[in-house]
């Protein structure tokens, strides 16, 4: 996202002053108190694009870090056994009452 101006366009914005022209001490520090704000807004764009970028490397990452599926050859009945075999382990006895 390009944005229209920087903080230092903001800062070195010179206006004209006319015969009834605006009180420039005024200008100035509204001016002061928008650069303040550009600003602020600048470091938190920064701040989740960087989150953003940090999720998006978790994500791809994600599949990674799952277990890995049966082997192909694995049929239904393997699944089961190893299942069973793993409840037997987990709970022992306890299962069988």
């Amino acid at each position: 996202m390009e944005t229209k101006l920087k903080t230092s366009d903001i800062l070195e914005k010179e206006f004209k002053t006319g015969l009834r022209g605006y009180n420039q001490e005024e200008v100035d520090i509204f001016l002061d108190d928008i650069i303040q704000d550009y600003e602020a807004f600048e470091k938190k764009i920064a701040q989740l694009q960087s989150e953003i970028n940090q999720l998006k490397e978790e994500i791809a990452e994600a599949p990674k870090r799952t277990a890995p599926a049966p082997q192909a050859g694995a049929t239904n009945f393997d699944i089961l056994k190893r299942l069973s075999h793993l409840e037997k382990h987990v709970f022992g006895s306890k299962l069988y009452e």
